[in-house]
Formats: structure tokens, sequence, C-alpha cells
């Protein structure tokens, strides 16, 4: 078959990856000079003109730097990368992107550990063997109860669940990891059933991982396995799909006309109406209106950090601030600290952190104005004095980093979409985990049901 892929990022070309790999005729088309969508690891070599177009691009933008973007970026963080934005990756080794990547006898080397919280002392893994004897039963209970059942919770906030299961540690655990895996604040909008289906990825001995080199360094690999197959990559945008009485027949690219038997579109899906009309997605014009989720991110590069913390990550909450859900959690991560990520010069350490917000509000100066010093406080709660180290800091604010907020009044869209042959992948759509495992996974779903529909083999 001849397969068409509409945008190389993470759920783009882990299903070329799949279908090459099948044998199948392959074109993924991507109108960047670079591959990955939003999991980008950037060099700070880069010009910051290059830098802010990316920001722009991927609806971000930078409310603080210290001291200037401009200073940074003409020598202090040369030697440095970062990713777009914040990323971390549940399941370690299980995770979807790992999973495609062995499928092709690539091992995905990366850092991972466990969770600790900032509260009124750091606490370091979260759940010590006590708190698991407490209340391990509990969520075993709930995280492996039968699909059916965790289904009939989709439609039951966790602000729900918090009431009527809440006890001790029990009640920090549901206010914190579903506000983590769904990056949004508030408790009454996000689904239990949705939490305890990705919560699943965060079960084991490292339930957070980064991936050395960064994450870009994921669709690197995904794309050197596509054209390893013999699938090409297209540097070329798409000006539309073409449609036929409901049946995708091939894409437009340049004024010429290409045919394929199965296009595959890992565009954002809010996005996805500049290429297909309206009219030709009944039901689905809501799509229009998707949002996606918010974050105010920071990073730090320090000269000295305790080296106990390195690897690490920490949740935290901060409780009572004007934002939407009233508290706002977050995650303070050392994993881009430790020497073998790569991501620091030699000696120096880069720590990356995020708090959660709605995507309105990272638009917002006020609202990052109330945020940034949650950000600053709790790093100096695990490195007291911090700033006498500091070389330099800035804090990108993005809005739409994960493509579709997952909430209980916000559902994702199938794979699968009303015109025969074309279909969805990527962060946008229905599938289990968040971020990176959502994208990946979705296009593990989708060659499952092209099995099915078009035969196409795995």
């Amino acid at each position: 078959m001849k397969i068409c892929v509409i945008g190389a990022g993470f759920g783009g070309l882990a299903v070329s990856t799949l279908v090459s790999d099948a044998g199948h005729e392959t074109h993924v088309f991507e109108k960047e000079s670079m591959v990955g969508g939003r999991g980008l690891t950037l060099n700070m070599d880069m010009d910051l003109s290059g830098y802010k177009s990316l920001l722009k691009q991927f609806h971000m933008w930078v409310p603080f730097a210290e001291p200037s973007l401009e200073e940074i970026y003409e020598g202090l963080g040369k030697g440095y990368s970062i990713d777009l934005g914040f990323h971390l990756m549940g399941g370690g080794k299980n995770a979807a992107p790992a999973r495609v990547l062995s499928s092709q006898g690539i091992h995905l080397d990366l850092v991972g550990s466990r969770l600790g919280y900032i509260g009124e002392k750091v606490s370091y893994p979260f759940l010590s063997a006590t708190d698991k004897i407490k209340i391990v039963p509990r969520i075993f209970q709930l995280l492996f109860s039968r699909k059916s059942t965790i289904s009939s919770l989709k439609d039951v906030s966790m602000a729900k669940t918090i009431q009527k299961y809440g006890k001790g540690k029990l009640t920090l655990t549901l206010e914190l990891f579903p506000r983590l895996i769904t990056t949004v604040n508030d408790l009454n909008r996000i689904s239990t059933g949705d939490t305890f289906f990705a919560q699943r990825e965060l079960m084991g001995s490292s339930p957070v991982s980064y991936p050395l080199g960064g994450i870009g360094s994921i669709g690197k690999q995904l794309a050197w396995c596509t054209e390893k197959n013999g699938g090409v990559i297209h540097h070329k945008e798409v000006d539309n799909v073409i449609v036929e009485n409901g049946i995708a027949r091939g894409i437009q690219v340049g004024g010429e006309e290409e045919y394929f038997d199965v296009i595959i579109s890992n565009l954002p899906v809010q996005d996805f109406f500049s290429l297909v009309p309206p009219e030709e997605f009944p039901g689905l014009r809501d799509l229009k209106k998707l949002p996606g989720t918010g974050s105010l991110c920071a990073y730090y590069a320090l000269t000295d950090i305790p080296r106990h913390l390195l690897g690490k990550s920490f949740m935290f909450i901060e409780r009572d601030l004007d934002v939407d859900g009233s508290d706002a959690a977050g995650i303070i991560d050392f994993k881009m600290a430790c020497p073998q990520v790569g991501t620091s010069p030699p000696g120096k350490f880069l720590v990356q952190s995020y708090v959660i917000c709605g995507p309105d509000e990272a638009k917002r100066k006020k609202k990052m104005d109330i945020l940034r010093p949650v950000l600053d406080k709790y790093l100096n709660r695990l490195v007291p004095g911090y700033r006498k180290n500091m070389d330099w800091c800035f804090y990108p604010s993005v809005w739409q980093l994960d493509g579709v907020a997952k909430t209980i009044d916000i559902h994702k869209p199938s794979c699968v979409t009303p015109i025969k042959n074309l279909y969805f992948v990527g962060d946008c759509i229905e599938s289990a985990g968040v971020g990176v495992n959502c994208a990946v996974d979705s296009a593990i779903r989708l060659v499952d049901i092209l099995k099915v529909s078009h035969g196409v083999k795995h």
C-alpha cells in the first residue's frame, strides 16, 4: 500500500516507522526543516530569532528572563540544549516510544526516577513503604478494575472521587497525580476514568523518565527508523487533502497532486480544517474549538546543586492562587541536570520545571506574575540560595503543548475520521497516557485498526 503521513511529530513518526517496517510505501510530509513536532530539544547556539519564531509557531512566549533572552543567546546559553517545553515521559522502558523503538532493535537510554514531594518537608519518594501498605490496595483496586468499571468513571470528576475515597495520604495522591497527568488544575474537570487509565504508566520503580540527549532524541530516532525501513520524509507543506465522495484520495503539494491508499494526519486536530473543509466532517466541526493545555515552564542554569538531587523529580501544590482550580500543581525536575543527559556544558546543571495553568491564563502576563514566584519558591526549597549559583534563567509559557486538554467536558476524537481512508494520530487523539505517550500510543492503536480495515501488516 501507499501511505501518506502529514506531520513528523511523535505520532506521525511512530506510525511511519511501524507501517514502513511492514513493507508499505510510506511518505511523511513535514513543513519544517526539523522533525519531532512539539517534542523538540533545541541547541541554544541557535539564533535567537529562530527560537522566537518557534515560540510563535508553537503557541508560546517568554514573559521573564534573567538576564534578557538576548544576553542569554549571545553567549551565556552556549553549550546548553533545552526542550521546547517541559517534558517527562511516564512508564520508563514500558512507555510507548520505548516499545516502538524496541521493535526496531533500538534501546532508548533513559534517566528514570520515582517522584518526591515538597510539602511542609521534602520527602523522597513521595510514597513511603508505610504509605503504600495503607493506600496502595485502594489505588490498585481502582487502577486494575475491569475496563468497564473504569469506563463508567469517565464522567465522574476527580473532586467527587476524592470526596468518596480520599483519606490521609490518598487524598494528596488523588490531588497531585490527576493534575500532573492531565495538565489541568481544576479537579472538577478531571475525569477519574481517564486518570486511572493513564496512571497505570506511573506504577513501578521509575514512573517518570527522560531520554539521554533530550526529548527530541526520540523523534530523531523514529525518523531514522522510518528512513531505514524505506520510508521517505519530505520537508514540504501539504496544501490540502483531496476528498472525493467522502473518500480521501490523496494530497496536493506545491500545486501537484499525489494519490495514496491511506492518509494519516499528525497535525493538531484544530488545525486540520486548513486542509479539509469542515463540511466534510459531519459532527466534528467543534474540533476547531478544542483547547490545549497550559503551563509556565522554567529553565535554570546553575553552577552547582546538591548531588543527591540529580535525576530526581519533585511534585508540589501551591494552594489558593488566583488561577483555574485555585490550587496549582507542578514539578521541579533534575533529570536534565544529570551529566549523562548531555543538555548542559561540563560542570553546569540545567534544571527544568513547570506549573500548570489554563491555556488562556498562559497568555496573560498578570497570571504569569502570580505563577513565576511559585516555581522560584519550590526550587529554593530544594536548592536553598540557588540564585548565588545561577548563570541565567528564563520562563517559556505555553498554551498548546499537549494538543487537546483531557477533561470531562472535552473529549479527544478517535483516530478514525468520518472520511474513508483518512485517520488521525497524535496527542490530540483519544489514547492511553499523556503527551509523548499519548501521541505514540495513538500510532500503535491506529496500526491495529489498519490491520483490520486495510490489511496492513504489523
